[in-house]
């Protein structure tokens, strides 16, 4: 989409929307939640999250995300199970309700980032045992690892930061039994190395991503969340990285990294509160988003009618009265 088409919505970017007839509402950073029984109705909206903190909106963010996860939860069905069961609005899924395991299972297959739990960041500091894992010295900034690693994290509380934990600890802490967790890290590496696969058809490197598994009513392991989008993802073109990477330089990438960079280069680390995001910065975030979503699915992305909260309200009143 054309840098204009984006500015003309971005006063409209979508940041949720209050659905009394559904109940009460849950809001995370990104998503908004709303219980129906045994089922859940997640809203995508366009806020902008990193650090732990939200920065601002993105336009056609929360669709690209929703759509996007729709794709990957197809894709990789095969693999494990997962939440998903529709979506009546490109902003909206309906999944299935489960018991959310307390950690986010983090694979990668580089050294990278800028946050304070990314891997390079902790190796640049001059830790070489890191999630319990250890690292040999001469390691550059975004070399390829031998084969995938995880990394978890805990789920930071709201306003609270992510933190750090490994493997052995997850099951030591009683966060996850033994046999569950040994299931998920399996999960884990499966779907990264089927998204690393997929991605790189579309012309793109996977180098990390975030997954969030459950637990269904009859102890199913499932899915959940987002799946290998911008947000949860971080993304590099395929046919350049090699010689930037010789180079030096940073590999081009198609996530929200540049903006995490952006951040960090203006001395913001996800310490207090963020300056807002600005606006050049969302539409460029946009364009990647968009961008990304068209090389990995090989679909045009067709942007669904701005105001958001009003189509979502429509197309869900529907949706309940049925």
């Amino acid at each position: 989409m054309q840098h204009k088409q984006i500015a003309d919505v971005l006063p409209h970017a979508f940041d949720g929307v209050d659905l009394p007839f559904l109940g009460t509402k849950f809001s995370g950073k990104v998503r908004e939640i709303y219980n129906q029984g045994e089922q859940l109705i997640l809203i995508t909206t366009d806020r902008l999250s990193a650090f732990d903190r939200i920065l601002g909106l993105v336009p056609y963010k929360g669709q690209v995300l929703n759509q996007l996860s729709a794709f990957w939860f197809e894709q990789t069905r095969d693999i494990v199970g997962n939440h998903f069961l529709s979506s009546p609005d490109p902003n909206v899924t309906v999944g299935r309700k489960c018991r959310p395991l307390p950690v986010e299972v983090v694979v990668r297959g580089f050294i990278s980032g800028v946050t304070k739990t990314a891997l390079w960041y902790r190796y640049s500091q001059g830790e070489r045992l890191i999630y319990g894992i250890d690292f040999p010295d001469g390691l550059r900034k975004n070399d390829p690892l031998p084969q995938p690693i995880i990394t978890p994290t805990t789920k930071a509380r709201e306003g609270g930061h992510d933190e750090r934990i490994t493997s052995a600890e997850v099951v030591e802490h009683g966060l996850v039994d033994a046999q569950t967790w040994a299931r998920v890290q399996e999960a884990a590496v499966s779907l990264f190395r089927r998204g690393q696969e997929i991605a790189r058809r579309g012309g793109l490197i996977l180098v990390d991503t975030k997954y969030e598994f459950g637990l269904s009513p009859d102890g199913e392991i499932l899915l959940i969340d987002e799946v290998h989008t911008p947000d949860s993802s971080r993304f590099w073109l395929a046919e350049n990285y090699a010689a930037r990477h010789a180079a030096g330089e940073e590999p081009e990438n198609f996530d929200k990294e540049f903006i995490r960079l952006y951040y960090a280069e203006h001395g913001y680390r996800g310490d207090g509160d963020p300056f807002p995001l600005p606006a050049d910065l969302a539409i460029q975030a946009a364009q990647r988003y968009i961008h990304t979503y068209e090389m990995i699915t090989g679909r045009g992305f067709e942007p669904d009618e701005y105001p958001i909260a009003d189509r979502v309200r429509r197309r869900l009143k529907e949706m309940s009265n049925q």
